[in-house]
């Protein structure tokens, strides 16, 4: 408990404050008592509650011993700030821009988040639009990264490309020129700047970025009724570059479309078109609900669905439908197919393994796959003339 507090008449105490010291150099009727338990120990009681105790850090308390709310408080840098955070005699800012570590924006990378809707600088979360399920108005790939991606995109003519930035201390080169050469042909201006790595949001953008109007949106019902169809339908791959790579090696080997689902997968992000280097421009891309009701829709329409599964009884090298309309499917990084993708397949097969290891990468096994159908539908088309 605490000691109580000084009275009149008790040893050390007084009714007025401010009298004369008595012998033991304690002042009278200070508000102080003497030691716990002792009357003559001359160690001053413990103060009354809350007031004039001072934190961890030397601040003084309120009397409640919490400290004041804001009033006092400094920041990191040591600048005084008022009740609400901001500095001291100054209104805070709304909707100024976060201070943060890293190299310094300047005017072309502010000017870069703007017209982008916010962002553009390297760590900066993609919206919720690229992100979510409701997203309608395109396959996302708005910020284009790559020398091979950016030239493409402006050759292709699919989508309407904004701008095009370029590193100014680029060495000189047949692709730099032919970038500059096909962005004034279509009226899009090219800026130069020192600083293009505050502008990437990958590894290497290889100092070239352009940005556009997100990727149109394949049918997907128009995908299936191809008579002709060559399809991949991806089950919830989630790297951006396994997808890049997907995408690249379905475009060389003569895909008609690819399927990614809406939830569970990654879509196309600056990574995704670096890696595909221009494939996302030539290839149509549709969002599907999920791969298991498309697989449904796929059999009502008359097209096989081939799954890769390393369980799977058959042999890829074996497969005997590549002439038919087709879509192979294959599944996510380490889990493979889920169960109702592998039940709607209307053919498992596999990728013969000689060495030790049981499977490979899923770009490395679509990359397989779809030149095997591309091998047999070329051998079909050479016996037929």
């Amino acid at each position: 408990m605490s000691p109580k507090r000084d009275q009149p008449g008790k040893r050390g105490g007084s009714s007025k404050r401010g009298g004369p010291p008595d012998r033991t150099g304690s002042t009278a009727g200070s508000g102080k008592g003497l030691g716990r338990g002792s009357g003559g120990s001359g160690r001053p009681d413990r103060p009354r509650d809350g007031a004039g105790k001072r934190d961890g850090a030397g601040k003084p308390r309120d009397g409640a011993g919490k400290p004041r709310d804001g009033a006092g408080k400094r920041d990191g840098v040591g600048k005084a700030r008022d009740g609400a955070g901001g500095r001291r005699g100054e209104a805070p800012r709304e909707g100024a821009p976060r201070r943060g570590g890293g190299p310094e924006r300047f005017r072309g990378a502010e000017r870069f988040r703007v017209g982008g809707e916010g962002r553009g600088l390297a760590g900066d979360r993609p919206p919720s639009a690229e992100r979510g399920a409701d997203r309608d108005k395109g396959a996302g790939g708005e910020q284009i990264e790559g020398r091979r991606a950016v030239r493409e995109a402006l050759l292709a003519g699919r989508r309407r490309i904004r701008e095009v930035w370029m590193d100014g201390a680029l060495e000189p080169a047949p692709v730099l020129d032919e970038i500059i050469r096909l962005a004034e042909r279509a009226g899009v201006p090219v800026r130069m700047t020192p600083k293009i790595d505050q502008l990437s949001r990958t590894d290497a953008a290889q100092g070239v970025i352009a940005r556009g109007d997100p990727l149109p949106l394949a049918v997907d019902d128009e995908l299936l009724a191809d008579p002709k169809a060559f399809l991949v339908a991806l089950d919830g791959v989630t790297d951006p570059r396994n997808l890049g790579a997907i995408l690249r090696t379905a475009e060389g080997a003569g895909a008609t479309g690819v399927f990614l689902p809406r939830r569970r997968s990654v879509h196309v992000t600056p990574a995704v078109t670096k890696a595909a280097a221009g494939a996302v421009e030539h290839l149509p891309l549709a969002l599907v609900s999920g791969i298991p009701a498309l697989l449904e829709r796929a059999r009502r329409a008359g097209v096989w669905a081939v799954g890769l599964d390393e369980r799977g009884p058959g042999d890829l090298f074996s497969l005997d439908l590549a002439t038919e309309p087709v879509v192979l499917v294959l599944g996510a990084e380490g889990r493979g197919l889920s169960r109702l993708a592998r039940e709607r397949c209307d053919v498992l097969v596999q990728i013969p393994m000689l060495g030790r290891l049981s499977s490979l990468n899923v770009a490395t096994a679509a990359g397989l796959a779809a030149y095997e159908v591309a091998r047999h539908r070329r051998s079909a088309t050479t016996e037929g003339v």
